[in-house]
């Protein structure tokens, strides 16, 4: 009894999944796993005890390789049924006719398209084999491409149709849509795996004055300029290109403001891991003068280590009000290293040829020493006959 329960529950259950997919809207996005493909034909599961088509070059590249195989999983759009099968699409392609195209408008299903050439604003586009269709270049991708004509003409893209007028003569279409739409999902499926700390890969998106946006695949992160090296960075162009793939170190997220900030240089060596030994105390070294401050001048011992010589260490024993009266950016300088704190990341240098101007505290206590001594009273002499003879000395003067 319990078993036959069970059966018509699991008869019932599976007969409303199939009532669902027989309900699915033209133009509805489902996933769908292939359980079957032949020349012209790929069968697919959708659900319940229903069973899907496609056409199976859907599947296939440029060169007409499977790009899928059986058990794969793909994203489908609902089309029609008709003589009793359910049809599915990943695109509408070369050969549709205006009425497909049209159902493609209102159903929001993605068709193929031939950039065929640039016109005034964007770009002319056939679709279905034939029929022209204007895309803008403000839709053509997410970013601007710098040539347009040479990174689109001649390519074959998926586009949407956003304005289908005067029975399919007047075609507006984007390609940005679609691609919009790709990132978003990419996106929520970022929100649950990505995490401070983590090192991700990326492809370098956009390089400007002030960092380098990577994409990671759904989303763009920015790595500061001060992130990029732990020297210092003056031209993010020596480091990245647009395309580039790197290493990242997620640093922070903020969903809500849709900003994440990355580290490059984390991903590197720390130079002062080792500083105290390659730049003891005492020891001397050739540096280059990287910039110059009202306090001192610091000086790049080796990429990504500076030191500092103190203004008041600069001058040859002269007093000077800045340091460019003596040193420039750029110019090569032997200092000695006068001391080192890795965990406070300083180093503190001094000239080479630098001779520490004597004590001052110590002469003038070294003075005073001097002066008393010279009014010391001799030993074995009288005091008081001393202190008559001066006296007197005094009264002669007056007289």
């Amino acid at each position: 009894m319990m078993d036959a329960n069970s059966e018509s529950f699991e008869d019932l259950f599976k007969a409303e999944e199939t009532k669902k997919i027989k309900h699915l809207s033209p133009g509805q996005k489902i996933k769908a796993t292939i359980v079957g493909i032949n020349d012209e034909t790929a069968f697919l599961d959708v659900g319940g005890k229903s069973e899907g088509v496609i056409n199976s070059s859907e599947l296939r590249d440029k060169e007409g390789n499977l790009e899928y195989n059986i058990d794969d999983e793909i994203e489908v759009y609902f089309l029609q049924v008709k003589s009793s099968e359910q049809l599915f699409t990943r695109s509408i392609g070369s050969g549709s006719s205006t009425a497909h195209l049209e159902e493609a408008f209102r159903s929001e299903i993605p068709v193929e398209g031939f950039v065929k050439a640039e016109i005034k604003g964007g770009f002319e586009v056939t679709l279905g084999g034939n029929i022209r269709a204007f895309c803008p270049y403000s839709q053509m991708g997410l970013r601007r491409v710098e040539d347009a004509a040479a990174e689109y003409l001649e390519t074959h893209m998926k586009f949407l149709i956003t304005r289908f007028e005067e029975n399919g003569r007047n075609l507006v279409i984007s390609a940005r849509a679609i691609q919009e739409a790709e990132r978003e999902e990419l996106r929520e499926k970022l929100k649950e795996t990505l995490e401070e700390g983590q090192t991700v890969e990326g492809t370098i998106s956009s390089v400007r004055d002030f960092g380098a946006f990577v994409d990671l695949g759904g989303v763009d992160g920015l790595i500061p300029i001060s992130e990029i090296g732990w020297s210092r960075v003056e031209n993010v162009g020596e480091y990245f290109t647009v395309d580039q793939k790197v290493q990242v170190v997620v640093k922070t997220i903020d969903w809500d403001k849709n900003r994440i900030s990355l580290s490059y240089k984390e991903t590197l060596a720390d130079p002062w891991d080792d500083v105290e030994q390659k730049f003891p105390a005492g020891t001397s070294h050739m540096g280059t003068v990287a910039r110059l401050a009202q306090f001192g001048a610091f000086v790049t011992l080796a990429p990504g280590i500076d030191g500092l010589i103190h203004i008041s260490k600069l001058g040859d024993g002269r007093r000077i009000n800045h340091p460019r009266e003596v040193l420039e950016t750029g110019q090569n300088i032997d200092v000695t290293i006068e001391g080192t704190d890795s965990s406070e990341r300083r180093i503190s240098l001094v000239p080479a040829d630098y001779v520490a101007p004597e004590d001052e505290g110590k002469r003038e206590k070294d003075e005073y020493k001097t002066f008393l001594a010279k009014k010391k009273p001799q030993s074995g002499k009288n005091t008081v006959g001393s202190l008559g003879a001066l006296l007197q000395a005094k009264l002669s003067e007056k007289k």
